[in-house]
């Protein structure tokens, strides 16, 4: 057993976990630190997709109750069936959008300028939706996760598809869209983590389906310590931003971003970052 590469895949694992749902890229993060631990190769681009699935699995876990309730209600409960297809509404625009540009936005837009200049108007971009909800003061108009129309979801839906550039990050673009539509905040992110599960799940097999060829036995143990770490730092992560944005706004996180963005592009231009799709 290769127990530097199981640090690297550890490491890399509560990387993913604790960048996953918040508004700062996982994208970048793991690329940053990928890079630094030396571990770019083809086995990595698998192993990045099989953590993303161990972080989704949190969500399936914290929120069990909920998706237990809405799969057991389908039969029976208006309620539930609107939660189903409002899920699926906001769902269906970024996997079309993803289905038919793959490709182009692999090619032209995974690199250090493209990925740095999404992370610092990201940040821009929170930093103006705060001060607007501030300035404005106005109450948010959706409250709970079961209130949203199907017209609510599909904005927000729209919203996930600015994810689509490398750098943006998911969950940011669904919370800051919500909450520019309407949403209250911990509503906005609480809908934004049942998205990530049809995306992130999707998604995941969209990519094993390709790469399963390069997968053997002796990966096995590696992946599972990602994807485990994954969970756990997830996990963890997704309790506290649910405390956290109940008395914080986003600001923090824009500087973060705008620093980091800087930071990647900084680094990437130098040399000192090895940029691997």
């Amino acid at each position: 057993m290769d127990w530097i590469l199981m640090c690297k895949a550890l490491v890399l694992g509560v990387v993913e976990g604790l960048t996953e749902f918040l508004p700062v890229s996982s994208t970048g993060h793991l690329i940053v630190a990928g890079s630094l631990l030396n571990y770019t190769n083809a086995q990595s681009k698998v192993f990045d997709v099989v953590i993303q699935f161990g972080a989704i699995l949190a969500i399936c876990w914290e929120y069990r109750r909920k998706i237990g309730t809405v799969v057991g209600g389908l039969p029976t409960r208006p309620d539930a069936r609107r939660f189903a297809v409002n899920v699926i509404i906001a769902t269906i625009p970024a996997i079309v959008l993803g289905l038919l540009f793959e490709k182009a936005i692999k090619s032209v837009l995974f690199s250090p300028v493209p990925v740095s200049v999404a992370l610092i108007v990201g940040g821009i971009v929170i930093l103006w939706a705060e001060a607007r909800q501030r300035d404005r003061g106005v109450a948010p108009t959706v409250t709970s996760v079961d209130d949203l129309s199907y017209a609510d979801a599909f904005k927000v839906g729209l919203a996930q598809c600015f994810a689509l550039i490398p750098g943006t990050s998911r969950s940011g673009a669904t919370i800051i869209g919500g909450m520019l539509f309407g949403l209250e905040r911990r509503v906005a992110t609480e809908f934004s983590f049942f998205l990530a599960i049809p995306i992130i799940f999707g998604a995941t097999l969209y990519e094993l389906a390709k790469y399963w060829r390069t997968l053997s036995v002796n990966d096995f143990g590696l992946f599972a310590v990602g994807l485990i770490a994954a969970f756990i730092s997830a996990f963890v992560c997704v309790r506290w931003l649910l405390r956290y944005v109940a008395t914080h706004d986003f600001t923090a996180f824009a500087w973060y971003r705008i620093g980091f963005g800087l930071l990647i592009l900084i680094v990437g231009y130098s040399g000192g970052l090895s940029w691997a799709e």
